[in-house]
């Protein structure tokens, strides 16, 4: 199982960046995808989750600014940022819990980061 990450860049504050995941290989299921970022010096947190379902779930920093959702017919889960910060730059991790089976555990897998910068 695979997670590809793509769409970080650099933008100005206030501008608008659109994150994408697809998640690849023998996949059953997959139950929560979320997106969580990492700035230089600080631990990793969540940013949002999305459940199969599509219940939704944000981090206060970017509530009402980030959207969160997901393509379960593609694996793919999305996250628009609109009006950003530049204390919003930061590389930035997709994560699934994904089945392989339908008796298995599900299990937590990891893209690559994406860079995001945004300048003031």
């Amino acid at each position: 199982v695979q997670l590809q990450a793509s769409g970080g860049g650099l933008v100005q504050a206030g501008g608008s960046l659109r994150l994408s995941c697809a998640a690849s290989g023998n996949i059953f299921s997959i139950r929560v995808m979320a997106w969580y970022r990492q700035a230089t010096g600080k631990q990793r947190e969540l940013v949002a989750g999305i459940s199969s379902g599509g219940l939704t779930n944000y981090a206060d920093s970017v509530k009402g600014r980030f959207t969160i959702s997901r393509d379960n017919a593609k694996n793919t889960v999305y996250l628009q940022m609109n009006s950003l910060k530049p204390e919003d730059t930061a590389a930035y991790y997709c994560n699934a819990n994904i089945l392989i089976a339908a008796r298995a555990n599900g299990m937590d897998y990891w893209g690559k980061g994406t860079q995001v910068t945004v300048s003031s």
